[in-house]
C-alpha cells in the first residue's frame, strides 16, 4: 500500500511542477509586443498597420531598375559586389497578366543552359565603360548560379524573388547594364558587398 501511495505522491508532485513551469512561461507581455510577422509587414509595405498610413520608416528594399514587358514587371532591388569576386543581383519578377506566365525564354540560348528549365540563366550584364559582357556563372555540371522558377514560372498576380551571379565587373565600374530574355535592358547601380 506504502508503494502505491509514494507512486501517486510522486506523480503528483511531477505534474504540480510541469503546471508551475508552464504557467511561469506564459504571456507577460500586456499586448504591447508586437509579432514579427506585423514587423515584418510594416517594413515590407511601408505602412503603420493601425491607421493604414505610410510609416516613417524607410522601406528595407530599394529599387534600382524595374522594367516591364508583356505583363511582366522585374524588379531589381540589390546589385552587390563581394570579397569573392561576384556580383549577386536580386529582387522581383510579378506576373501582372491574366495567365500563367511561362519562363522558358530566360533560360538562355546556350546549349548548355537548357538544362536548367525555367530559370535566370539567360540573364547577362554588360559593363559598357569596359566594354564586357558577363554571363551568368555556372557550377561544375552548367547549372546556373540563379532563381530556377517553381512550375516553371510564376502565376497571374503573383511576385517571386529571384537572383542571379555574376563574375564581377573592375572595382572602377559602378554601374552595369542587366538584361534577361525579351525584357528591355535596365541600368543598374552596384553597391560593395560585406
Amino acid at each position: 500500500m506504502k508503494i502505491r501511495q509514494r507512486a501517486a505522491l510522486a506523480a503528483l508532485a511531477i505534474t504540480t511542477g510541469l503546471v508551475l513551469t508552464m504557467a511561469g512561461c506564459g504571456g507577460g507581455d500586456d499586448g504591447k509586443a508586437e509579432s514579427k510577422s506585423t514587423a515584418t509587414a510594416r517594413q515590407t509595405t511601408g505602412q503603420d498597420e493601425e491607421n493604414g498610413e505610410p510609416s516613417s520608416s524607410p522601406s528595407s528594399e530599394q529599387t534600382l531598375a524595374e522594367i516591364k514587358s508583356n505583363g511582366i514587371t522585374l524588379t531589381v532591388t540589390s546589385a552587390k559586389r563581394d570579397q569573392g569576386g561576384f556580383l549577386t543581383l536580386s529582387g522581383k519578377v510579378t506576373n501582372g497578366g491574366g495567365k500563367f506566365w511561362i519562363a522558358a525564354g530566360w533560360r538562355g540560348d546556350e546549349r548548355e543552359l537548357s538544362p536548367n528549365g525555367a530559370s535566370v540563366a539567360g540573364a547577362t550584364v554588360v559593363d559598357k565603360a569596359g566594354k564586357k559582357k558577363y554571363l551568368i556563372l555556372r557550377d561544375t555540371q552548367g547549372r546556373c548560379l540563379c532563381t530556377k522558377f517553381e512550375g516553371g514560372g510564376v502565376d497571374a498576380g503573383q511576385s517571386v524573388d529571384w537572383y542571379a551571379q555574376f563574375p564581377s565587373p573592375p572595382e572602377g565600374t559602378t554601374t552595369v547594364e542587366f538584361q534577361v530574355g525579351d525584357m528591355p535592358p535596365a541600368a543598374v547601380e552596384i553597391s560593395e558587398g560585406e
